[in-house]
């Protein structure tokens, strides 16, 4: 009896083990394959890890250096080199976009400064963008487009180099997770070198006046929205599949937000779902878009709202194409399409490049 006791414990524990990758439909190859990098300069590499590290679907932040020319940098000659501070991501692209990164990285730096950043001043503190792929750059580029469209600098140019991710070099150990290791050393250097106060005054003030400008123009929305657009945007309404405008639209062009204008999704990441609705796998500007909890219908959703608007779009499921494994379901009455060739004179001209040949 304890023979075979002790082989049906063994036979159990197999059976589990072999059958515990394939819960959640990946083996170990496939969940090697899904891990990306992002690689961003940002100053301080003590700054710049936590932002991230604090990210669902980030595995990890690796502070190190590179852009330079000599090998095997060090803390005491990386900049006699050339190098620059920088913070290496490993993440989960079906967990969190590399648009979503991008957003977290302008909100840690000062992007006017080309010779360093807050106290720290240099070209081995200054920023920089590394793409690892030709998706990466072209996202990297609408991004700043984005963040330069929204003035938020005073009229100053963004001035963060797009390059080529060169050769990464692993910085000391005693310089991962410092914010960890050495939290009090950590918050006094951070608070001196004033790059909180700084983020602080562009970004809380910038939207705390988008929000007091959205409020005032909603007022008038019910005048300018058709009942339907009105219903779907301000009632959390939804429209009916298949007898709607952009179901099935296939031109090349942007889909902007019908109350405030601010762009939403690309016809580039746009793909038939067969739902009747308007379905994209990312959206253009990750920083638009807000995702809420729905627990309408005895079930939990993800609803998908615009953050300058505050207008309902539609739902987020997991179950989209593998480029995202996402699927963007949004109500055409949310939206309003503007074709590739009235790009320029609407005023989107900085995502001509996403259809650029």
């Amino acid at each position: 009896m304890r023979i075979t006791f002790l082989a049906a414990l063994l036979l159990g524990a197999a059976l589990f083990v072999f059958f515990l990758p394939h819960e959640h439909g990946k083996n170990a190859t496939e969940v090697y394959n899904m891990e990306k990098k992002a690689t961003f300069a940002g100053g301080c590499f003590w700054c710049m890890e936590k932002p991230f590290e604090q990210l669902d679907g980030v595995f990890s932040v690796t502070s190190g250096y590179a852009g330079g020319t000599s090998k095997n940098p060090t803390y005491q000659d990386y900049g006699a080199g050339g190098h620059l501070e920088v913070v290496q991501i490993l993440y989960d692209p079906n967990r969190v976009t590399y648009e979503k990164l991008l957003d977290v990285f302008w909100r840690q730096i000062d992007p006017t400064d080309g010779n360093g950043q807050f106290v720290d001043r240099g070209h081995e503190y200054s920023t920089a963008i590394f793409y690892h792929d030709e998706q990466q750059r072209a996202a990297a580029e609408a991004s700043r487009d984005a963040l330069a469209a929204r003035n938020l600098y005073g009229g100053k140019p963004i001035v963060t180099p797009i390059r080529r991710a060169p050769t990464f070099y692993v910085a000391e150990e005693y310089h991962q997770d410092y914010y960890k290791k050495n939290p009090i050393r950590y918050k006094y250097y951070r608070f001196n070198s004033g790059r909180d106060q700084f983020l602080a005054k562009i970004w809380e003030r910038k939207e705390q006046e988008g929000e007091k400008k959205e409020k005032k123009s909603m007022s008038t929305s019910k005048k300018e929205l058709t009942p339907l657009q009105y219903q779907v945007t301000q009632e959390d309404g939804t429209e009916p599949p298949f007898a709607n405008e952009y179901w099935d639209n296939k031109r090349a062009g942007i889909y902007v937000d019908i109350v405030s204008g601010e762009p939403l999704f690309s016809s580039t990441d746009k793909f038939d779902s067969g739902t009747g609705w308007p379905s994209f796998t990312k959206p253009l500007v990750s920083a638009n878009i807000v995702e809420k909890s729905d627990r309408k219908f005895l079930r939990v959703r993800t609803e998908v709202r615009s953050k300058g608007a505050d207008s309902h779009l539609g739902h987020v499921f997991g179950d989209g194409p593998k480029s995202t494994g996402l699927r963007y379901c949004i109500n055409s009455a949310a939206l309003r399409f503007i074709p590739v060739e009235d790009l320029e004179k609407e005023g989107y001209g900085q995502y001509l490049k996403l259809f650029e040949k």
